[in-house]
């Protein structure tokens, strides 16, 4: 009898393992590939507070391992880290960067102990802050030591990956067909969670941050409720401004009429109990959130900022961030009022079905 194979054990790199796009996206793909040939590892920076994910992905076989935050002053600290970890553990063939910032450190070290490199840009724009600008150059650092580009868009590819844009594979930000599609009965029960009744309701799914715009968010829905004085805001997500926009909404009498949901897993069932999703970020590489609004066939006014290769069915629409906060209200309300058609099937001819992108990602590891 022949002995068993060990699966390839790939691991993973991230900030963190919270409900973020691409933590999603990861995720999504663990739980469909064949996890006898593969296996995920995980790196995230060390804190105390369990990761959204962590025990799911313990209970299906994977590990996760804390690292120090890059804090650039820490750089010679950050590699010994990694060079430590990395001699601990020999049966990592590869290492699939998501967290970019100190790829340029962790890449060297994995190539000089012969793995396999590949960087994956979320992203496709940054803050215009001093940060940003010193955390720019070291983009350019680590391509030298990938040997694989990967891009959840043109946009984010060019962003990140530069003059190697020409080099990448986009990998698109697929979703579960299977828990995705408008349902009526699901939507009732939904809106019931939240004793909405014949309400409008404006969704949006996100982490509370500054790239995010809630704030304007905000602003949207008030002049939103001057046109449905009874509509109601349902925020999901959790982040490091919520505080500010709990007190804005405090501040601006909006208390009764906004929900804060928090991190929800399951966030195909609350967006069925919406009528339309904004989305006003001043970034984004390609956000997943748009992806499955659009299979449930929900009205989304999002920014122009985005990416146009977001925009897969006729449900969506962009505007453009200097646009008056009331026109904004008033598109919102319009196309929250348009027929909800299931978009499935679009969603899925346009390549963001999970089982077709697990098969394109098996391909890329195996080549690696």
């Amino acid at each position: 009898m022949s002995e068993k194979c060990e699966p390839m054990r790939i691991l993973h790199v991230f900030a963190s393992l919270d409900r973020g796009g691409a933590e999603t996206l990861i995720m999504n793909v663990y739980r469909k590939i064949d996890r006898e040939k593969f296996q995920f590892d995980f790196i995230v920076n060390d804190r105390t507070k369990e990761y959204a994910f962590e025990a799911e992905v313990l209970s299906m076989g994977g590990r996760v391992f804390r690292m120090p935050r890059y804090l650039m002053y820490n750089m010679f600290s950050y590699k010994r880290a990694w060079e430590e970890l990395l001699k601990a553990h020999p049966e990592w063939r590869i290492i699939h960067g998501h967290h970019l910032s100190p790829a340029f450190i962790y890449f060297k070290v994995a190539k000089k102990m012969g793995l396999k490199t590949i960087a994956h840009s979320h992203c496709a724009g940054g803050a215009k802050n001093f940060k940003e600008l010193i955390r720019k150059p070291f983009r350019y650092l680590f391509r030298k030591h990938t040997d694989v580009f990967l891009a959840c868009s043109v946009a984010a590819a060019e962003f990140i990956f530069g003059g190697s844009a020409h080099k990448s594979m986009v990998v698109n930000n697929a979703i579960d067909m299977d828990i995705f599609g408008f349902d009526s009965a699901l939507r009732e029960s939904a809106q019931d969670e939240f004793g909405i009744k014949n309400q409008l309701v404006v969704g949006h799914v996100s982490n509370f941050s500054a790239v995010k715009n809630q704030s304007f968010l905000i602003d949207v829905f008030a002049e939103i409720r001057k046109i449905k004085p009874d509509a109601v805001l349902l925020l999901v997500g959790n982040g490091a401004m919520r505080g500010d926009i709990e007190e804005k909404v405090k501040r601006l009498n909006l208390s009764e009429n906004v929900i804060f949901a928090g991190v929800r897993g399951d966030v195909a069932n609350l967006m069925q109990a919406m009528d339309v999703f904004i989305l006003p970020s001043f970034f984004e590489g390609l956000p997943t959130v748009c992806i499955e609004a659009q299979a449930t066939g929900l009205p989304c006014l999002i920014s122009d900022k985005i990416t146009a290769e977001t925009k897969i069915t006729d449900s969506l629409s962009f505007m453009p961030l200097e646009e008056d906060v009331k026109n904004w209200a008033k598109t919102a309300v319009k196309i929250s009022e348009l027929p909800r058609l299931d978009g499935i099937t679009q969603v899925k001819s346009a390549g963001y079905d999970i089982v077709d992108v697990v098969k394109q990602l098996e391909q890329v590891w195996r080549s690696a």
